[in-house]
């Protein structure tokens, strides 16, 4: 077995309620949960790892949003698999389904770390338990580069809560996420449609600890840079292309599988 596969029902605590379809973050929690069985599957899952006195962390995720988002309830499959090796690094590639057309597609960057030290391992013990599938599916895998940006938009402010935290007691990388997602205006998202999503997380932060996102304008037209930051030093740096919506298909018109069960 080289591809993983797993199938997921959108359930509603991962849909946009003004449209009822799939959030972009949500779509990062299921991708990251079938790496997570996956890594179980071979004994190397989280858990493994702390009695090993090591850690997964991921550092970058680079998404590309090709086709319309699926609905509530509706099935979708991930598929994933480890796409490049160096001594340090780990690559893993994916694609997400529905209605068998990709939806979504990208990579992510992994390491894992030593608990103590907070030195990445080697990736001995990776190569020995997975096979490797040189697909990459968003081309060569480059080091993320946030485009040059223009002029502020937005800032807010954020106090990392409880439910923020990891497994790890480090604030999720989807927290982050989340809070670029906040500086979006509501009518700015009933207008445009997320098209590509690129993280580079630079820094853990803590239960407590005080952030500050900023959007920006770039060069490049409708796209932004978020930059998350704790005294004045990014913690994670984003960059989000949009697309203007075209004509959606309205949840009331459309025939929900759900609407067949008994």
């Amino acid at each position: 077995m080289k591809k993983y596969t797993k199938t997921y029902n959108i359930i509603l605590d991962n849909m946009d309620l003004n449209q009822y379809r799939l959030r972009p973050i949500s779509a990062i929690t299921y991708l990251q949960d079938a790496f997570a069985r996956y890594c179980a599957t071979k004994r190397m899952a989280a858990y493994d790892l702390f009695a090993t006195n090591q850690y997964w962390v991921v550092t970058e995720f680079n998404m590309d949003f090709i086709d319309d988002l699926p609905f509530w309830s509706e099935e979708i499959k991930v598929e994933i698999w480890i796409s490049e090796l160096s001594k340090l690094k780990i690559y893993t590639d994916f694609k997400l389904y529905y209605n068998d057309k990709v939806f979504t597609q990208g990579n992510a960057l992994w390491f894992i770390l030593n608990k103590e030290t907070k030195k990445p391992s080697k990736t001995d013990a990776v190569a020995e338990k997975f096979e490797i599938y040189d697909e990459f599916v968003l081309g060569e895998h480059k080091k993320f580069v946030i485009p040059e940006q223009t002029e502020e938009v937005s800032k807010i402010t954020h106090i990392n809560n409880l439910s923020d935290l990891d497994f790890n007691n480090h604030v999720n990388n989807k927290s982050y996420i989340n809070l670029a997602e906040m500086t979006a205006s509501s009518e700015f998202k009933k207008t445009y449609a997320l098209k590509n999503l690129n993280i580079k997380f630079n820094k853990e932060t803590f239960l407590g600890d005080t952030l500050t996102c900023t959007t920006y304008k770039t060069a490049i037209p409708d796209t932004y840079n978020h930059i998350i930051e704790k005294d004045g030093v990014s913690v994670c740096d984003i960059s989000t292309s949009w697309k203007e919506k075209t004509n959606d298909v309205n949840i009331v018109d459309y025939n929900l599988k759900v609407r067949q069960e008994k």
